[in-house]
């Protein structure tokens, strides 16, 4: 099969998996926070679907998958310039689809698939168009702080390969950015090393990061040094050295690191096809193993529902933060229930998203109480919420 039909095969497949997801998920706080609070350019994105399409979860969540999508075919175009062998770049495309963070950012609103989008856009301008892309600083300038880490590399990189373009359209971004937005440091020092490495590898699965990591500390042996790989590799060191110092917001950072895939991509398929075949038995091992380990993980993410048969404590489960106000709010208006004062007020925010705003008509707790509505919310015939809801007469 020729290599685009198959990729776009692979987007529809991916599209559909992804729709299919939405129906299972509920708003969560930090998504209700984007929406109901501070002005920012994600928020304006949402309401706009809302607006146009309702206020239902398909709407809610059509934005972060058009941006993933969006992201698909820019990584396609953006291999390119690394791999030019039949399918390379649908390996690659395929492998980050699969990946947890990707997944994740497809489908719940953050500025993480803002962001992967956006540099994304930024890697695809500059191997196709140079210093043009320089252009787009600006407008990133206004749409997230996080982006000082790409405006710091690429003044790093105008340095030190004596591109005076990039140094001063990169430091003068880095300079107004920081002056925006300011810069923060944790208060007291606390080194968080370890879980900075524990949710790299939670959103690229274990082998894929240490793969990615190893191909940016090759590349750096070798003095390969372009711009992506600056990015990439200055986004991932200051994640390190801030962990140091305090908790980090991996998910900030992600988005750099995906730029390594290509190169990633690249490396393997030059160690791999320029050895003999009785030779190449251990990458194929480490191939299988990192694709299976992909898969499980995606299994593990589109079947998630059925993982609460088997915890005793329903709120452990990974993407219970993501479940139950749906349901809650329909089984409420079922009973004619409107509004509530929830006592809670991330479930009070979740719940304005459904229609069931905040009164003093109603009171909605979990502490049990035989004289109250009863509302029980169960996933695959598991009960893992229950909820009491009683009338105040004034």
């Amino acid at each position: 099969m020729r290599e685009l039909p198959l990729f776009l095969l692979l987007v529809g497949i991916n599209l559909l998996i992804l729709i299919g997801q939405i129906q299972g998920l509920s708003i969560g706080y930090h998504e209700a926070k984007i929406l109901y609070g501070e002005f920012s350019p994600l928020q304006q994105i949402i309401t706009l679907s809302l607006h146009l399409f309702g206020q239902n979860d398909y709407a809610l969540r059509a934005p972060m998958i058009v941006l993933h999508l969006f992201s698909v075919f820019l990584l396609y175009a953006i291999s390119k310039f690394y791999v030019s062998g039949k399918n390379d770049r649908i390996w690659i495309v395929l492998i980050y689809m699969l990946l947890p963070g990707v997944t994740s950012a497809a489908l719940i609103v953050d500025n993480a698939g803002l962001m992967i989008a956006l540099v994304f856009l930024f890697a695809y301008g500059y191997l196709r168009f140079g210093r043009y892309a320089l252009a787009l600083f600006p407008l990133y300038i206004g749409i997230d702080p996080a982006f000082a880490y790409l405006f710091f590399a690429t003044a790093i990189y105008g340095l030190y390969r004596k591109e005076w373009w990039y140094g001063f359209v990169g430091g003068a971004s880095f300079i107004v950015s920081l002056y925006v937005y300011g810069i923060h440091v944790g208060g007291l020092p606390e080194s968080r090393f370890l879980d900075a490495f524990g949710i790299y590898a939670a959103i690229f699965s274990p082998i894929v990061f240490l793969y990615l990591f190893y191909v940016l500390y090759r590349r750096m042996i070798a003095k390969q040094w372009d711009l992506i790989w600056m990015i990439a590799m200055s986004a991932f060191v200051i994640s390190i050295l801030l962990s140091f110092r305090q908790k980090v917001e991996v998910q900030t950072f992600a988005p750099y690191l995906m730029l390594a895939l290509p190169m990633a991509g690249e490396t393997f398929l030059h160690t791999y096809r320029i050895r003999l075949r009785e030779f190449r038995g251990k990458y194929r091992l480490l191939f299988y193993s990192a694709f299976i380990l992909l898969i499980i993980n995606a299994s593990v993410v589109f079947f998630n529902q059925w993982f609460y048969r088997f915890l005793k404590d329903p709120t452990r489960h990974f993407s219970y933060s993501m479940h139950i106000v749906k349901e809650l709010a329909g089984a409420l208006k079922e009973n004619h229930i409107y509004c509530v004062d929830a006592n809670d007020k991330k479930l009070q925010l979740r719940l304005r998203f459904y229609g069931v705003t905040q009164c003093k008509m109603y009171h909605l707790t979990k502490k049990r109480n035989p004289k109250a509505l009863k509302v029980t919310i169960s996933y695959k015939n598991t009960p893992i919420f229950h909820a009491y809801v009683t009338k105040i007469n004034k």
